[in-house]
């Protein structure tokens, strides 16, 4: 397995990502359950969304002031599907969105990374549906990328509940294209077969990590 940085610290920092319905976060799971620590940063976005008063005054102009309600408890909730429709037919917005969220994103990342290390963690995984779109692929020793194909990826994700199959296939189309990460990753997990296929494949990654990592101790 190749490595992205000459020299290895713990906690080894290991990149997770792919395109919708890929099944990354299946991968990362695994991975958790192995002893990893995950850092999820489209979650860490969107809870900025919610508690964050730079990020909430940023989304109000750039969608408007009733992109937010709230419900009976006063919680804030915000109209996911309605921004989600405007970025992924407005390259321009979605990049203002991103510039407005990920650079919070990253420290986020960098907290996570110091608290790892102090708890003697020694595997950190970052998942990101747009590590590489983003810059957040900076720093990271190894990047994995889980590929599958993209019939495969539109039923999963509509079996989620993510939306209609025309709309995951646009939101698909606004990704990069799955070869392009391919092209850019040291580790690719093939996901086209059932979950117990899927493990032996993450078994053998973290088996490698594990081999990393401790070359680092």
């Amino acid at each position: 397995m190749n490595k992205r940085t000459e020299t290895v610290s713990l906690p080894v920092l290991v990149g997770i990502t792919g395109g919708l319905g890929s099944g990354k976060t299946t991968v990362c799971t695994m991975l958790e359950a192995m002893g990893c620590r995950v850092f999820e940063a489209d979650r860490v976005a969107r809870d900025l969304q919610l508690h964050d008063p730079e990020v909430i005054e940023g989304m109000r102009r750039m969608f408007g002031e009733d992109v937010y309600s709230s419900d009976a408890s006063g919680k804030l909730l915000l109209d996911r599907q309605r921004i989600a429709q405007k970025v992924f037919k407005d390259p321009s917005t979605l990049k203002t969105l991103n510039e407005l969220i990920h650079p919070k994103v990253f420290k986020a990342f960098r907290d996570a990374v110091h608290q790892a290390a102090g708890d003697g963690v020694g595997i950190l995984l970052k998942e990101a549906a747009i590590l590489l779109e983003s810059g957040g692929d900076k720093g990271l020793d190894i990047l994995v990328v889980v590929a599958s194909d993209l019939e495969r990826r539109i039923q999963r994700a509509v079996k989620k509940g993510m939306g209609s199959r025309e709309e995951i296939q646009r939101r698909i189309g606004a990704q990069w294209p799955q070869e392009k990460l391919v092209e850019k990753a040291d580790y690719v997990i093939e996901n086209n077969g059932s979950l117990e296929e899927l493990e032996i494949r993450v078994h053998a990654l973290y088996h490698d990590i594990m081999n990393l990592a401790g070359s680092a101790r």
